[in-house]
């Protein structure tokens, strides 16, 4: 899949937005390494800190299915400029590895590209706590 096939999912996924308080639609679409696509967009809350962002929706759909091999995510808003991630979804992102390709798009013919180490450079991830003594596999 190309990244403006990608991109143009994501379009097609902020299409199902649910924002009625910030009326800031987004979509996502993800592709696995194994060329399967997951799809997301934002869904708001009245109380506001049960929203998912886009990024999250379409990742979490991934890995309720068994796919963890995250290849690239494209994200797109109704913004005439690019909208990059949160910082939540960078964190979340890159739990699942810092060369994924992130597409940030304006439109079909209009994207950057970046990895997720590019948007979160120094984060921290699970090999973080694998250096621990003791690590994650002795019950910490």
């Amino acid at each position: 899949m190309t990244d403006k096939e990608l991109v143009k999912k994501a379009i097609e996924a902020k299409n199902n937005a649910y924002v009625p308080y910030s009326k800031f639609p987004v979509g996502a679409a993800l592709l696995t390494k194994e060329g399967r696509v997951y799809t997301g967009c934002n869904v708001e809350c009245a109380s506001y800190g049960g929203t998912n962002c886009a990024e999250r929706t379409a990742i979490f759909k991934a890995v309720s299915e068994g796919d963890r091999n995250i290849d690239a995510i494209a994200v797109v808003s109704d913004l005439d400029d690019y909208t990059y991630p949160c910082g939540i979804c960078r964190q979340v992102i890159v739990e699942f590895g810092k060369g994924i390709k992130m597409i940030i798009a304006k439109s079909e013919d209009d994207f950057r590209v970046h990895t997720i180490d590019d948007l979160l450079p120094h984060s921290f991830t699970p090999e973080d706590l694998e250096k621990m003594d003791g690590g994650i596999n002795n019950g910490i």
